[in-house]
């Protein structure tokens, strides 16, 4: 038996193989097999992978352990010659019940096709797949839109809301929410800017929620615990819920968001399934669409996405490597490699941003001025990754007069929440500027701006988890847009860089795109697409 490789494998990954190797009733070399197997469960669980296959061999030794079963209550479940934790497998389980329901429940049209023409004119002989989406969320109690940048997914439901609303006999009660502040604060804007243009009477549009919340938010998270107050026992009060970005939602998040759904409610996910898939555990979008192609509807048409970043990011998508480096060498205004030194081109996108905090700015104009430009990268740590660009352009604003560098917290700070704080209302993810704050007297707040519209100040010392955020991981790039984006890889390739994950970055500019990276990383980036294993597609299939 080979000893595992401990750069694989994670401190925590050695923890748990021992604790549970030490509880089974295997001996000798089937225990050292079976503590490897629970090696590779930990890790690949971190990985973002719910289950690891098992070989005939590796499927004994772990019957043999006295710590697995089919569906019983014990530490680890095998099914169909796959591997979980209890935990996910219930997580995936239950989904897959859920979610076989709301597709099998059907409603009655009451004849809307003058109604769908009337939303959805017909202008030539080609299929429409906005307005079949909208028969489907009409007709069914599950409805997954999916489709790339400016297919008009926002556009398609805010249009869906209204159809609804008509359609049924009494009003109707809708949330909005998406998986991110900044994702929420999107889909919101679309919301209202669509609706002014609707078909339908002043009443039905005021029946049309404009206001988005988070997913945490509107489950309502329970302080240090995994559960959410909104659940089977406890629903929410919703007949149609609506979630933007599908793909960032993991596995977990889905199954207790499923689970909190009121009987008789319709759930309308929307997003692109050729983006990253969430930071956790599952493919949930992915596994969806694949499965259940009758409550699935792709846009295809781009409205708004078009010119070289678009013929860019269907490069990346389609791995055709050659010509998406092609594009870039090209030099175009709106896709190219940077040649200039990276931190000094970082600090003078930045320096409008900082210019206006000096002068006493509004908070918004400071916002919409900060989301202009983003740096995005690869990798977390390393060289040319998110702690080393922010560390080097933080230095160079100092060296600057740009900021003023005595202390951790200073006028210009921008900070990424990193894990969850129910008690301030914070959620990994949330963006935040720290400012200062004329309503107390010039000293320093860090300012949220919300899903809802309204704006959120905190003093610098009640924040705990967070970090600068010059640049940001592609991952936590997800639910955002910004203008311009600068996209840097790492010196050489490694596990992370994917396709999936230059799609998704590419695809969060409106203007402009810029790279740093090697021929050779860009191209290998391209030909690795991601696969997660999971059993929620198969469960679905059933």
């Amino acid at each position: 038996m080979t000893t595992p490789d401990e750069k694989l494998y994670s401190r925590l990954d050695f923890g748990f193989a021992r604790f549970l190797g030490e509880r089974s009733h295997l001996q000798g070399e089937s225990r050292i097999r079976f503590e490897n197997l629970l090696l590779q469960l930990s890790a690949q669980q971190s990985s973002g992978h719910s289950c690891i296959a098992l070989s005939p061999e590796d499927e004994a030794v772990s019957k043999a352990s006295g710590l697995s079963s089919s569906n019983e209550l014990t530490p680890l479940i095998i099914e169909q010659h796959r591997l979980y934790l209890h935990r996910y497998w219930q997580y995936e389980q239950k989904l897959a019940e859920k979610l076989k329901a709301l597709s099998n429940k059907i409603f009655a049209l009451n004849e809307a096709d003058k109604l769908l023409d009337c939303y959805f004119p017909v202008i030539d002989n080609a299929i429409d797949w906005q307005k079949q989406a909208a028969k489907c969320a009409l007709t069914q109690g599950l409805t997954i839109i999916t489709g790339g940048p400016g297919t008009g997914k926002t556009t398609t439901v805010v249009k869906i809301l209204a159809l609804l609303q008509e359609t049924s006999t009494s009003v109707l009660h809708m949330a909005l929410a998406a998986p991110t502040g900044k994702a929420a604060m999107r889909l919101q804007e679309s919301i209202a800017k669509n609706k002014a243009e609707l078909p339908c009477s002043p009443l039905i549009k005021a029946r049309i929620p404009e206001s988005v919340t988070t997913l945490h938010r509107l489950l309502g998270p329970r302080p240090f615990s995994p559960y959410f107050r909104h659940c089977a026992e406890k629903p929410l009060p919703y007949d149609l819920l609506v979630v933007d970005e599908s793909s960032m939602v993991d596995l977990a998040l889905m199954s207790k968001l499923v689970d909190a759904l009121k009987p008789g409610a319709r759930l309308i996910l929307l997003g692109d399934k050729d983006q990253l898939a969430s930071v956790e555990s599952g493919a949930v979008l992915a596994d969806l669409t694949l499965s259940l192609p009758n409550q699935t509807v792709e846009l295809i048409k781009s409205h708004r996405f078009q010119g070289a970043i678009k013929i860019l990011a269907d490069a990346v998508n389609k791995q055709q490597a050659e010509q998406a480096w092609q594009l870039l060498t090209q030099n175009n205004n709106e896709t190219s490699l940077l040649t200039d030194d990276p931190i000094d081109y970082i600090v003078a996108n930045y320096s409008h941003y900082l210019q206006l905090i000096k002068s006493s700015a509004d908070f918004l104009s400071i916002f919409n001025a900060f989301n202009q430009f983003q740096v995005l990268c690869s990798n977390r740590h390393g060289s040319n990754a998110v702690t080393d660009i922010n560390q080097r352009v933080e230095q160079q604003l100092f060296k600057l007069n740009k900021i003023n560098l005595s202390g951790q917290w200073y006028a210009g700070r921008p900070i990424m929440i990193t894990a969850n704080n129910p008690g301030l209302q914070l959620f990994n993810g949330d963006v935040g500027l720290c400012i200062q704050d004329p309503d107390s007297e010039g000293q320093l707040r860090v300012f949220f701006f919300r899903g809802d519209g309204s704006i959120k100040k905190l003093q610098p010392a009640r924040i705990e988890a967070c970090e600068t955020v010059y640049a940001m991981t592609i991952h936590k790039s997800q639910g955002s847009e910004f203008e311009n984006i600068l996209i840097i890889l790492p010196d050489h390739s490694n596990p992370v860089l994917s396709k999936e994950l230059l799609y998704t970055a590419i695809t969060r500019a409106k203007t402009q795109v810029k790279m740093i990276s090697k021929e050779s990383v860009f191209k290998t980036a391209i030909t690795h697409k991601v696969q997660r294993h999971s059993g929620l597609a198969e469960k679905l299939l059933e």
